[in-house]
């Protein structure tokens, strides 16, 4: 195994041991599109078709997945979500 193989597969396994988490977005029937969207817009940073999309999968399946990450990145994310009104979990 040459020296560049070694590194890759060392990295490979740094990468496999980081846990990720995602937060979900539950369905309420509060707020409306618009805000759900804005807010996963300024929160997530997702793209506006994005949260468009996700904010259709919660209203039709009850949940969606937002955001992946790391637990230190995800949690003041849905921190905020919360704070916005929206009804959002750590898993």
């Amino acid at each position: 195994m040459g020296t560049k193989e070694k590194i890759s597969e060392e990295l490979l396994l740094e990468e496999e041991t980081v846990k990720q988490n995602e937060i979900v977005l539950f369905n309420d029937e509060v707020n409306t599109f618009d805000h759900v969207i804005d807010t996963l817009i300024d929160v997530c940073e997702h793209t506006p078709e994005q949260a468009e999309q996700c904010s259709l999968i919660v209203h039709y399946n009850g949940k969606c997945t937002v955001k992946t990450g790391e637990y230190k990145d995800l949690e003041p994310r849905c921190s905020r979500l919360l704070q916005a009104g929206l009804n959002a979990e750590i898993v």
